[in-house]
Order: C-alpha cells, then structure tokens, then sequence
C-alpha cells in the first residue's frame, strides 16, 4: 500500500472513530444489555413467563373483559407479542361508528396482562429492560434527532470498520497474534485494539450495517416515495406488505356468536412449529368483522416462515392464505433477516451471550482506540496546550463511557428496591447518576482512577443485584433455578458472573504512566 492511501485510511479511519467514540460505546454498551431486556422486564417484576415468542392469551375472556371497559363494538384491534413477558400488546383504534360516543371514537394502546387482564399504560409498563433498550437507539433524545444520530453513528462506524481492515490488511494475521502488554502504553493499546478488532470484525460489521439501516432507512425511503410514488408513502408500505387488508364497516351488528380461540387454534393446526405472533381484529362486533390470524415457524425449522390466515367471522370462511413453508416471498426474506440477525433471537441463550461478549469486546476496542488517539498526541514536540486539550477530550470520553458500568448496575437495585419505578423515576436515578458520576470523574483528573472505580463499584454493586432480589422478592437464585424461574435465575447468576470478571480484571490492571 502506497503512503497516500495509507494516509487516507488512516485519517478516515481515526477521524470518523474519535467523533462517534462516545455515542457508539453508549450503544453498544446498552445494546449488549438489551439482548437480556426481556429476562431484565421479568426479573424486575419478579415474573416467570415461557420463553416463546407465542402470544398465550385466552382471547375470548380478554376481548369480553376490554369490551366491558372500552366498547369494542367497530373497532380494529391488533394483539400482539414485542417481548417474551406475561403481557400482550393491544392497539386499538376509535370505532368506525360515528354515532358512538366520543371517548370510543379516541384509540388507545396499553398493555394487558395475559393472566388478569389487568391493563397498563406505556409509562406504567416501563422498565430498565426498556430504558436499555431504547438507550441503545438513543431514543431518549426526542425523534427523529436521537434515532439519527443513532443511525448516522453506525454508518460511520462502517466507514471506521473498513478503513481500519484497509488499514492493517497487510498485517491482519500476524498482527491478530501479536499482544506485547509489557511494551510501551501505545504499543498495549494497539495490540488490543487490533487483536479485538479482528476478533469483533463480523459482529461489529453486521451491527454496523443493519443499525444505520433501522435508524435511517426513512432517508433513504424518502427519495423512491418521491420519484417512484408520486410521494403516495401509502401505495409504498401497501407494496412493502406493511399494511393490513381493509374491509367496509356495514354498521350492522354480527348475528351470530363468534370465537377467536377456536380462530387462532385453527390457524395454529395449519403447520407444525407455528407460533401466533399476532392478531388483527378489524370492525369488531359488525356483520364485515374479519380476522387475521399471523405467525411465524420456529426459526430452527425455516429461519424465515411467515403464514397468516384472514377469515370472515360471519360464516368462518378462509378468505386469504399465506403458507410460511412454501409461499415465503424475497420481500419477506428481506425484511425479516436484517431484524433476527441484529436482535439475535433464533439462537437462545447461547447466542445471547456471545452477542453480549463481542458487544462489551466491541466497548474495550472503542475505549483502545480513543487511548491510542491520545498517547499519540502526548509527545513532547505538541505544545503543552494541544496535550490539555487533547487530554481534557479523553478525560471527558472515559468519564461518560466507564461511568456507564456502575449505574446500570445501581439501576438493577434500585429498580427492584422501589418497583415500580415509573418512567421518570426511572430517568432521574439512571441518567442522573450518570450525570453526577460523569462531573465527579471529571473534576478528579485521573483515568486510572476512574478506570479502577468504575471497575470495582460496579462489581460490588453487581454482587448486591442477586443479594438484593434475594431480599426484596424472596427470589434467592438457588430457589428460582428450583421453581424453573429461569429468567430470575438467569439474571442473578448474570450479574454474579459480571461482577466476578470485572473485579478480577480491576485487581490485575497495573496502572502505566498517568495521561493527565
């Protein structure tokens, strides 16, 4: 490789790293918990559910139940499943009879408990596996501005992830088995951002990808609506299969009785290893009342099978038929693989966690990288104000970033002390922690320092999250891994895990010359 395109690689590779370091390790770092969001919802609540992603729910008493509460008589309903927990999603919009009273002409979303059928709000369903989760999109900063920068900090991570392999494709083998921890502090932070880096690369590269897809596709949409559709966006998601099937509002009443259990059964009989995954209910209660029913197979059996059945609920006709075997179009290929590869949910447990291991990898190489940027811009030939300066950015970079560690663990405890939390309960003890372990490291001036702290306060308080499930909910891991509560357990023996390594890695670090 000639100097010039070297040159070019490595400023392109440096740049675009040192501007999205900060948010691109607060993403990752969420991300990695968010593979765990739905054990994290359960434990919190001290729940239990079957893990699938099955919609178990006997409809016909819930559907009564909201009927008597809400009037359901011309409404469309979707049910569906976003986590594995015990409750359901339900969106249901205002009644297409205009000689309803108001309140049912309004829609509502809540979730609804698939055991009492008890309904909660958004904000009263919030959890820390939902703040995680949406943290790692940034969509606490209001849309669209925190889903953009989500998604244009992932395509520059794409443009780190090639120019760094540009950069050391001469080297790549040789320097993957090269780890000098004895060398000079440069020589130790390149070493391991290399070696990590190579290791992380197809992880990293598939997240890169599929994330700026997510957050930005609507950019990239934008112009085909315009110039393709005449800027009609609904003949575009009615081509793209986003949108159900309408059917007229007759203003009659349904004569005979109808049962959505025996519906979903039916539809469920169709293939072995289908789930139902969602329902959708249109002009409930009226003459035209239809149902769809939709699932998908097991992914172990067909990583992309998705079927649905619509009947009418006059005479329980089949009126549309989609066979998740034989009638999987490309169009389903290519919207339902980006989703299960980033989500990593068809591989279980085992997937989830070497999704998180190369996430928190993903972190060490982000941190490396931005210590590599500084010892090189430390030498004594820079003026003594560029240093401070460059030093301060660092100082900055490391205070937001590690403090991430020991909050999300207090987070746990206190999430489970005082739940249920509600969502600015939730916002006031994570992101002001945050903010005030952020200051403290900063007005401290010291990254071994606050290296060590976050390491070790985040490893104490990671050992008191199973102690203090133990204590407030009687859930003792040992007892949960009895009564086959295995996402309590799995959150318990988590957090032991976690909090293990990373006081032995706290331990074992030998602080080098201090960076100030």
């Amino acid at each position: 490789m000639n100097n010039r395109h070297y040159n070019i690689y490595f400023h392109t590779h440096t740049v675009s790293g040192i501007v999205i370091s900060v948010v691109l390790f607060v993403i990752f770092f969420a991300g990695s918990f968010s593979f765990f969001r739905d054990e994290i919802i359960n434990w919190e609540r001290s729940e239990s559910t079957a893990i699938t992603r099955e919609i178990q729910l006997d409809y016909n008493n819930a559907l009564q139940h909201l009927d008597k509460k809400y009037v359901l008589h011309g409404r469309n309903l979707t049910i569906s499943k976003p986590s594995v927990e015990n409750r359901v999603a339900v969106y249901m919009e205002g009644t297409k009879d205009t000689l309803a009273p108001k309140k049912q002409q309004a829609g509502e979303f809540f979730y609804l408990d698939n055991k009492n059928y008890k309904s909660y709000t958004y904000e009263e369903s919030y959890s820390l596996g939902e703040l995680l989760y949406r943290l790692h999109f940034l969509a606490q900063i209001p849309y669209p501005a925190g889903y953009y920068l989500a998604g244009f900090t992932a395509l520059f991570f794409l443009f780190a992830i090639i120019t760094g392999v540009l950069l050391h494709w001469n080297k790549i083998v040789s320097n993957f088995y090269m780890f000098r921890p004895k060398e000079k502090l440069k020589t130790l932070w390149t070493d391991a951002h290399t070696a990590l880096g190579m290791i992380g690369l197809p992880f990293q590269f598939v997240y890169a990808v599929t994330g700026a897809f997510f957050m930005i596709k609507l950019l990239i949409v934008a112009p085909a609506v315009m110039a393709l559709y005449k800027g009609d966006q609904d003949k575009l998601y009615k081509e793209l299969e986003y949108t159900d099937p309408d059917y007229k509002f007759e203003n009659k009443k349904l004569a005979n009785p109808f049962n959505i259990n025996e519906l979903v059964s039916k539809t469920k009989k169709n293939w072995n290893d289908f789930e139902i995954t969602r329902v959708f209910i249109q002009n409930y209660g009226d003459a035209n009342m239809h149902v769809l029913v939709e699932g998908e197979l097991l992914s172990h059996k067909k990583f992309t099978g998705i079927g649905k059945v619509v009947y009418r609920v006059a005479d329980g006709k089949e009126i549309a038929k989609k066979d998740p075997i034989s009638q999987t179009s490309y169009l389903d290929v290519v919207k339902n693989v980006l989703y299960r590869i980033h989500f990593g949910d068809y591989g279980g447990y085992a997937l989830k966690i070497v999704s998180f291991i190369l996430g928190i990898i993903t972190c060490f190489v982000i941190i490396s990288g931005v210590m590599i940027w500084l010892v090189a811009r430390q030498k004594n030939n820079m003026p003594e104000k560029k240093r401070r300066f460059n030093a301060a950015v660092v100082r900055i970079y490391l205070a937001i970033c590690l403090s991430m560690y020991p909050i999300t663990a207090l987070a746990f405890i206190g999430s489970k002390i005082f739940y249920p939390l509600s969502q600015s309960n939730l916002y006031a003890l994570y992101f002001g922690g945050w903010l005030i372990l952020t200051i403290f490291f900063i007005i401290k001036k010291n990254h071994a320092f606050t290296n060590k702290f976050c390491l070790i306060s985040g490893s104490i308080l990671g050992f008191l999250i199973p102690v203090t499930n133990g204590i407030v909910s009687g859930n003792w891991f040992w007892n949960s891994f009895m009564q086959n509560k295995f996402q309590i357990f799995f959150i318990d023996v988590f957090w032991i895990f976690l909090a293990g390594i990373s006081l032995y890695t706290a331990y074992h670090l030998k602080p080098k010359k201090a960076l100030a």
